[in-house]
């Protein structure tokens, strides 16, 4: 007969594998790596296996940077087969993004929990007003600029997605939208940015945490084989199978539904995110 505490973790282990499947379907219909939902359910299961406060959120964002890299790469692949990814922006992009990420990742190991929880509501919060009661007077421009503006816009989204554990889609999405690219673009556009924020950011955790280990030696789930740093591998090896299955079910999705109906989507996901980390927070 199993004891409480197994049961406890094969349902738990169900909850990662059913996260995984919507992680996927997000990822390919929102042009996002998925992180907004990977983080909250890692978040539970290490609770349960009593991760210390001050390692568990950045032990779930450097594993849900870990679950991205698969769902960015078959999401982005999607999309581009459909002709809809602008890949000029991805170039100008590159660089600035990689930076942020490796800096991003570098204040993880030094950052309070709760900066990655007040970074979540205020980006999340940010982005859903603006799909959802913005006006096509809410811009700031009618294409993205060039230069040193642009290196800023995407390094900020590198720090900031990596702090957050996601793949840029919810920031990529609000500057190229406040430029005047539809939405369909910027989702699309956005899913490569996954690819360029997940692997670095992985690669940032695992440094990152290595050494935390040694100060919460009581922590077996920061200790190899079942972790890297502040990378899970019982998280990775759960989420990553059925995300992978769904990410090009929501990228055929999204091209389906109406500008409007995707912006509204999009909107009400990001709400839901932010209102989760709010309560976290108190």
């Amino acid at each position: 007969m199993y004891d409480g505490v197994t049961q406890d973790l094969m349902l738990l282990a169900v909850a990662l594998l059913a996260g995984g499947a919507v992680t996927g379907l997000l990822a390919g219909l929102f042009g996002v790596g998925g992180g907004a939902v990977a983080v909250p359910i890692l978040y539970e299961l290490f609770r349960v296996i009593d991760v210390p406060e001050e390692v568990r959120m950045p032990l779930c964002v450097g594993t849900s940077l870990a679950i991205i890299i698969p769902t960015s790469i078959r999401s982005f692949n999607a999309h581009r087969a459909k002709g809809a990814v602008d890949l000029a922006i991805l170039k100008r992009w590159a660089v600035p993004v990689v930076v942020g990420v490796i800096m991003g990742s570098a204040v993880a190991r030094y950052a309070p929990p709760d900066l990655f929880k007040a970074i979540f509501v205020a980006v999340a919060s940010v982005s859903a007003i603006r799909l959802l009661f913005g006006r096509d007077s809410w811009c700031f421009g009618t294409d993205l600029p060039a230069g040193s503006l642009m290196i800023f816009y995407g390094w900020i989204i590198g720090v900031l997605s990596s702090l957050m554990g996601i793949g840029g889609g919810q920031l990529s999405n609000l500057f190229m939208t406040f430029y005047g690219r539809p939405i369909h673009q910027s989702v699309a556009t956005s899913s490569g940015l996954g690819v360029l924020i997940s692997i670095p950011g992985t690669i940032g955790y695992i440094y990152a945490g290595w050494p935390r280990a040694s100060e919460f030696p009581e922590v077996v789930a920061l200790q190899p084989p079942l972790a890297l740093g502040y990378v899970s591998l019982i998280g990775l090896i759960l989420f990553i199978p059925t995300s992978v299955m769904t990410a090009p079910i929501g990228a055929r999705l999204a091209h389906t539904l109406s500008k409007r109906r995707l912006e509204v989507a999009f909107g009400i996901f990001l709400l839901l995110v932010s209102a989760r980390f709010l309560v976290a927070l108190f």
